[in-house]
């Protein structure tokens, strides 16, 4: 019988393929379009920060065009924003934030120094985006306290609002206390009766020895 013998060359060229395809992948695969570049502490500090927040009363040095070098975005969905928005501001959907065109145009505005003011039906509804941009290391990024609700509530008086932090305080979507309440409409007792509970004591019966 013929014995086969491995052929070194084959095995060197089998080999360095191996490696090249490792090397090509390793290449081509795609990097994370966002990593988190701040701990929980830096990113709790952003609460308090007035540096990482947009306050209702400068809208109106913007609308006047007192400010340069801001651009407002709304997250509300296009349908919503057709039916009213803030003057100047751009629409761009909470779900489209991080895609990469706009994340490439984030740090093509960073770059410019221009500040990133986001905002959506209630400061609640822009909160996550702001939060995650900042993680991500946009620090050019704030969110617009209040919303657009507030916006509407005071936008005939931006310039005399800056006194006036009733934005911080929210609106709660519902009133607990009125779900609760009887439907019959009877009062809801909220004394606690304290009822005593008389403890009576059984007799301890003897056995009797032998049965049936």
């Amino acid at each position: 019988m013929r014995e086969h013998k491995s052929n070194p060359w084959i095995t060197i060229v089998g080999f360095s393929a191996i490696v090249i395809i490792i090397i090509a992948s390793i290449i081509v695969m795609s990097k994370p379009v966002l990593t988190y570049k701040t701990d929980l502490h830096e990113s709790l500090e952003d609460l308090t920060n007035k540096d990482a927040l947009f306050y209702p009363w400068q809208l109106n040095d913007l609308l006047n065009n007192k400010m340069q070098n801001v651009a407002l975005f709304d997250i509300r969905n296009d349908y919503v924003f057709s039916h009213g928005h803030i003057p100047g501001a751009e629409n761009i959907q909470a779900e489209d934030l991080s895609k990469k065109e706009f994340i490439k145009r984030l740090n093509k505005l960073k770059e410019k120094n221009i500040t990133v003011v986001l905002y959506g039906d209630d400061q609640l509804q822009a909160n996550g985006p702001w939060m995650l941009f900042r993680q991500v290391g946009f620090s050019n990024v704030k969110v617009l306290l209040g919303g657009y609700q507030y916006y509407i509530q005071h936008q005939n008086d931006l310039s005399a609002i800056k006194a006036d932090t009733t934005f911080e305080k929210g609106v709660p979507m519902y009133d607990f206390a009125i779900m609760a309440a009887p439907k019959n409409g009877a009062a809801v007792n909220v004394e606690n009766e304290k009822k005593t509970v008389e403890i009576r004591r059984r007799k301890k019966t003897t056995s009797v020895a032998g049965g049936c």
